[in-house]
């Protein structure tokens, strides 16, 4: 095996064979450290795997999918299954930035373990199960291989949500509501599940293979075939994303779960929908998308429309970030509906940039809820009084993700908006005009935000904070607003790689 292929199988089998170590290792404290370590240790391995070739050098005309780092055995021959693995440069910064958020989380969890869930060693080796998932689909080059990683995520991030959320609040209730928001989750995601299994089975069951590289283009498939795959499949994402209105159980989950499962799901469960929405549905069956564009375009800037809109009347500050991402995610999906090298290079760097401000926001909502003991706007005046550096902090994320040019948050919500406007027509030129207006009540929830919580007197709440800012907080905190600051001035970190599969993409799509 060549250098790349014992990455691609290391930066899976890592977390796996850590999360069992974790469980089984003598020590409470040693297995969280043992589980960071693990974590660390594959954040290495996905950065590396940027090193090696980045073009095309078969025979033949290039495929539509040219991914640098290939593994391709036998999985199950008798039914023609391979365990197909490759990565290029649409999968590379996600799984980068699946292998950074879960590092911060498991370090973060080494001094910080949720009051009232189970033991530390138990979350952290349920986290990084939930990295094997998440990692293994946006590396999967076979649909019932991706399938398979796809429900990996499940029922660790059931036990997540169920096992520690509800935290911050006294009694029963806070528990039960934790349970309640995971059962919502995986009620959820199990119907995307079943719309997801039926599209790939359509699919494979029309083209006789489950090979993505082979199936990038249609592959041949009918155009009926391919409106029904795009319908199943399109859904079955979209439920992950969320798009409205299958976005639900989003601010439950967000509102209940622990720091690090808001941060997890924020930061990239979300984007296992908007991934596969790119690699799977619009890649496998261009003809639906191409059909379903204007439809996939409506309900993405309804999406921002009404996530900004009841942002404005929220009153708790952790359902406010997670009603936040409804609205930012439908940029994103707003950007792939247009089908154009813009909107999906915006997608891509949506897709990024969201990641590593809301990963950053749901870790601040969870330190001033751990110290204020309440989420609720109304109670947490006077930040900048009692907790500056806190405040300062909470400000640049909000700024951030508003989409303040010079940070990460701008070019995705920006390009989107572009994209919609290059498209032409009236309906798209509708879409980008209300789109803008959607960035623009963003702008006006965060600012309302800051104002409530940084600005004015200290409430009681916050005047009972603690000592200053801890140094595994800072340790998790700073190096996402260092990469806040490096995708927004230096977009190329993440737009370089995804240059070639992009155009590679939309020539097959268009």
């Amino acid at each position: 095996m060549s250098a790349g292929q014992v990455l691609l199988v290391a930066v899976l089998a890592l977390p796996a064979v850590g999360a069992a170590l974790v469980a089984v290792v003598p020590g409470e404290r040693t297995a969280r450290l043992l589980g960071t370590a693990v974590a660390g240790l594959t954040l290495v391995g996905a950065v590396l795997l940027v090193l090696g070739d980045h073009g095309w050098f078969g025979y033949g005309p290039a495929p539509a999918v040219q991914p640098w780092h290939g593994v391709d055995l036998p999985w199950v021959p008798g039914l023609d299954l391979r365990f197909h693995l490759g990565v290029d440069g649409i999968s590379w910064p996600l799984v980068v930035l699946t292998a950074l958020l879960t590092l911060l989380c498991c370090g973060y969890t080494v001094r910080r373990v949720p009051e009232g869930g189970g033991s530390g060693r138990a979350l952290v080796a349920l986290l990084l199960v939930v990295e094997v998932g998440i990692l293994g689909t946006f590396l999967a080059l076979d649909l019932v291989l991706l399938f398979v990683f796809f429900e990996i995520v499940l029922l660790p991030m059931y036990a997540i949500i169920a096992g520690w959320g509800g935290t911050g609040a006294a009694g029963s209730s806070a528990r039960d509501a934790a349970r309640a928001a995971a059962r919502k989750f995986a009620l959820y995601t199990l119907f995307g599940s079943v719309l997801l299994l039926v599209g790939v089975f359509v699919v494979v069951a029309a083209a006789g293979t489950a090979d993505i590289v082979a199936l990038t283009g249609g592959a041949g498939l009918s155009r009926g075939t391919q409106l029904a795959a795009f319908t199943l499949l399109g859904l079955a994402f979209a439920v992950k994303a969320p798009l409205w209105p299958l976005h639900s159980w989003l601010p439950d989950a967000h509102t209940q779960a622990p720091t690090v499962g808001s941060v997890v799901l924020a930061g990239v469960l979300l984007k296992m929908g908007t991934y596969g929405l790119i690699r799977v549905a619009v890649g496998v069956a261009p003809e639906g998308a191409r059909w379903a564009a204007p439809v996939l375009g409506v309900l993405a800037v309804a999406a921002i429309l009404v996530g900004s809109l009841v942002c404005l009347a929220q009153d708790d500050l952790k359902r406010l970030i997670a009603f936040s991402s409804v609205g930012h995610m439908g940029f994103v999906l707003l950007g792939v509906a247009t089908l154009t090298a813009t909107g999906i290079q915006a997608a891509l760097i949506g897709n990024v940039a969201h990641g590593v401000i809301t990963g950053l926001l749901f870790f601040l909502a969870g330190a001033v809820k751990d110290r204020a003991h309440t989420g609720a706007l109304a109670e947490l005046s006077g930040l900048r009084e009692t907790a500056p550096r806190l405040a300062g902090l909470l400000g640049f994320a909000a700024v951030a993700s508003l989409g303040l040019p010079g940070l990460a948050g701008f070019w995705g919500e920006a390009f989107a908006v572009v994209a919609a406007v290059e498209r032409g027509g009236p309906l798209w030129t509708t879409l980008a005009v209300l789109a803008a207006v959607g960035g623009a009540l963003t702008a006006a929830y965060f600012l309302r935000l800051l104002r409530r919580v940084t600005h004015g007197r200290p409430s009681p709440a916050v005047g009972r904070f603690g000592p200053g800012l801890a140094g595994v907080e800072l340790t998790a905190w700073v190096p996402l607003v260092l990469l806040a600051l490096a995708v927004g001035l230096v977009p190329t970190l993440v737009l370089g790689y995804a240059t070639g599969p992009v155009d590679a993409l939309v020539a097959v799509v268009r």
